[in-house]
């Protein structure tokens, strides 16, 4: 465990002499700030030039092939193109941060289709691999195999618009049409009788949790 915390140690000076705002998370580095005027853009620069230069005293060389740019939000001036080591930074619009996808429009579209895609991934093979399909058990894998990919980080993007919701929903719908004794109901009845909420419910239960967290 040394380790880790002598890395911090060693990085803890990096944002010395920049005006934008980092954040660090282990080996991971994002530079931001609000982008205005033109005098902004030669700033954002300039803090990128002063990471090169932290980076060439300390010898712990930025991987500049990784570095990207995403601009959030309407940008109606003419784009700027930022450097590191003589190399252009190229622009992205969806990058994954620590698991999550985010996009330059800060919608969580393609956030709910991963979800939706790792999930649908595990119920096939829980279709495909589980024999005895007693509740019982189908619950246990459901809750430690499926339902996390749906949930991960959720409180930082939660979906808001319906169609996102009915999506991430569906998974949770085709797991009880697996069980049994049950498929032929409706999906509220099935989920009554697993004793499990919907989706939508945990979302709002998980919120609720981070805002006590902060309070």
């Amino acid at each position: 465990m040394l380790g880790p915390l002598l890395f911090l140690v060693y990085i803890n000076d990096l944002e010395d002499g920049t005006k934008s705002s980092i954040l660090k998370f282990a080996d991971d580095t994002k530079m931001f700030r609000k982008i205005s005027n033109a005098g902004d853009t030669r700033q954002l620069q300039e803090d990128l030039d002063v990471l090169i230069q932290w980076s060439e005293k300390w010898q712990m060389s930025f991987i500049v092939e990784k570095c990207k740019v995403m601009l959030i939000g309407n940008h109606k001036d003419p784009k700027a193109n930022y450097f590191m080591q003589g190399c252009q930074l190229d622009e992205c619009f969806e990058e994954k941060d620590l698991g999550v996808l985010i996009s330059s429009d800060l919608k969580v579209g393609s956030q709910c289709k991963e979800a939706l895609l790792k999930a649908n991934r595990m119920i096939v093979v829980l279709k495909q691999t589980v024999i005895n399909k007693t509740p019982a058990i189908m619950i246990n894998f459901y809750k430690s195999l499926v339902r996390p990919h749906v949930e991960y980080c959720v409180s930082a993007w939660s979906p808001h618009y319906a169609k996102d919701k009915q999506l991430l929903e569906r998974i949770q719908h085709r797991f009880t049409k697996l069980i049994p004794g049950i498929r032929h109901l409706p999906y509220a009845d099935r989920l009554s009788k697993l004793n499990l909420w919907i989706l939508e419910e945990r979302r709002i239960r998980a919120d609720l949790i981070e805002v006590f967290k902060m309070a």
